[in-house]
């Protein structure tokens, strides 16, 4: 049994602890500072309290990060204030770059460092979800999730590996999903969205639905997204690309991050008045 530390274990930290749990493994938390909601996800994860972060680290064998992109590098240099000296994986949406930084800050307290990267839904089955994993310990970590729903999948060449793919995959379905929602705001503002949505009928059937799921799937978990947007944008640019888009796709999200605590997703209707509305049109 190898004791896992999972730090905020919001609706993906929490299910990847369950697989973890799965597996046999010991997965500990910390509640201090937590609201009621997070521990009630944690217990029905079968998750552990420490308490205090503090706690967590003098106990785990392994650190696993999985908190929003903003709050990657604060959560790196706080595990590594602790003296961390096992192996610390970042599941985070975060860019080469910022992997490499959150590397050093880890490794400088003595931890080994994994880089991670999660594509799909909170995994509650097999098949649904995979951790891709890079760097020279990543088949330690890999081991860890062997049979779980959780799949875990090493991927060779640089350390960063985990990340660029994530960055890859999330630019094309977070950021098409952001610009399906823009395109209905711009229509609405010209007065055309009823003429725009029967053409797509007629020669591109499956985007008025589309469109219409990326404003109910996106809108509470939008708040999550700004700095997503932002890491993908800064690894076009690392990479000579234009970045524009998705510094676009930051904003959008940014104005859709009232709707965190909405009772019920909004229609694609309303996301794009609240567009127009936060730009003052």
């Amino acid at each position: 049994m190898t004791t896992i530390g999972l730090l905020h274990p919001g609706e993906m930290g929490a299910a990847v602890g369950a697989s973890g749990r799965a597996r046999g493994h010991r997965v500990l938390w910390a509640s201090e500072g937590r609201g009621a909601e997070t521990a009630s996800r944690a217990a029905a994860a079968g998750l552990e309290d420490a308490g205090t972060v503090a706690a967590v680290v003098g106990a785990a064998d392994v650190v696993l990060s999985v908190c929003p992109p903003h709050a990657a590098l604060d959560v790196a240099r706080s595990v590594a204030g602790h003296g961390f000296r096992g192996l610390y994986v970042d599941g985070n949406a975060v860019s080469p770059a910022t992997s490499r930084e959150i590397a050093a800050i880890v490794e400088s307290a003595g931890a080994t460092y994994v880089d991670g990267g999660i594509i799909g839904p909170p995994p509650d089955k097999p098949g649904t979800t995979r951790l891709y994993l890079s760097g020279g310990a990543a088949e330690r970590v890999r081991a860890l999730f062997e049979g779980a729903p959780l799949e875990a999948i090493v991927l060779p060449g640089e350390l960063t590996a985990a990340s660029a793919i994530k960055m890859c995959y999330a630019a094309w379905t977070k950021g098409s999903q952001g610009l399906l929602m823009a395109v209905r705001a711009l229509a609405t503002a010209e007065g055309v969205d009823e003429a725009l949505l029967a053409e797509w009928h007629r020669s591109q059937a499956e985007l008025p639905k589309r469109s219409e799921n990326a404003a109910r799937g996106t809108a509470r978990k939008a708040w999550r997204w700004v700095g997503e947007m932002d890491e993908i944008a800064a690894t076009f640019a690392d990479d000579g690309l234009p970045d524009g888009f998705h510094r676009a796709a930051s904003e959008l999200y940014r104005r859709m991050a009232i709707y965190k605590d909405a009772t019920a997703p909004p229609s694609i209707e309303d996301v794009a008045k609240t567009l127009l509305r936060e730009a003052g049109a």
